[in-house]
């Protein structure tokens, strides 16, 4: 199943890339809703080969997922896959620079069954596709406002 959408924020690309860029805030989040995440990598720097051991719980149950940066490429790409005991997902970011203050970002998340009880709950999942849409697009929006009030925030 393929979510995908597009959102011009009002800041400049290398903010916006900057700001979705925050691994550390991003597992500071993560922390503070009640996951559990774990560096696996040892890197100092942001770039391919950052690695996350995640433990959370969704729909009633206590998941486990691990998640690498595929694609690190300042500030035009970054793209992750998350595997977890029944799933696949990749999860890509494009940065496109429209003009100095105004940036394109648009994300595709494919996720992939890879058992037969993860291909059947994906089946059930995809009844409700269009709601699930909404709620993606809705999300990917929240986080542009949010990076563009940083931004109007930080110009002062």
């Amino acid at each position: 199943m393929k979510f995908s959408t597009k959102e011009d924020i009002e800041a400049p690309v290398a903010f916006v890339f900057a700001e979705l860029s925050d691994f550390d805030g991003f597992e500071r989040g993560a922390m503070r809703r009640g996951a559990t995440v774990k560096r696996l990598d040892r890197r100092t720097e942001p770039g391919t080969g950052m690695s996350w051991a995640l433990e959370f719980r969704w729909r009633g149950r206590d998941r486990k997922m691990v998640t690498d940066m595929t694609t690190y490429d300042p500030p035009h790409t970054m793209a992750f896959l998350a595997e977890s005991a029944g799933f696949e997902m990749v999860l890509g970011l494009s940065f496109l620079e429209m003009s100095r203050k105004r940036t394109r970002l648009a994300i595709e998340l494919e996720v992939k069954p890879r058992t037969l009880a993860s291909r059947i709950m994906l089946q059930s999942l995809k009844l409700g596709k269009a709601k699930l849409t909404r709620k993606f697009v809705a999300r990917v929006k929240m986080a542009a406002e949010e990076i563009e009030a940083r931004h109007l925030k930080q110009q002062g």
